[in-house]
């Protein structure tokens, strides 16, 4: 079984930084928690700073755009007001074959 629904959407999470670094530092924690927390959840496919560290990137599962924008207002970044999301959704139409098993 993929762990990539057959036909449905993915979303790539573009996220910003709006502030300085030492304020993202001190919402690090929690953030991760909530990173975390989305991978045992099902959510979350993969994710990573940006390089440089300007924000980070997340592809992820949702029902629908406004699912997914709904589930990461949950993510203390966004809380916090430290940075911006934009989700991109896409139709994930050819596969690596391992990520098909």
């Amino acid at each position: 079984m993929s762990i990539i629904p057959e036909g449905g959407s993915l979303f790539v999470v573009d996220i910003e930084y709006t502030v300085p670094m030492d304020k993202v530092a001190a919402v690090i924690d929690p953030h991760m928690d909530f990173v975390r927390a989305s991978y045992e959840a099902g959510r979350f496919l993969m994710s990573g700073p940006k390089v440089p560290r300007t924000g980070g990137l997340i592809v992820m599962t949702a029902d629908s755009r406004e699912d997914a924008e709904s589930y990461l207002e949950q993510d203390p970044f966004a809380q916090e007001k430290v940075a911006k999301f934009r989700v991109t959704e896409f139709r994930a139409s050819n596969l690596h074959p391992t990520l098909k098993a």
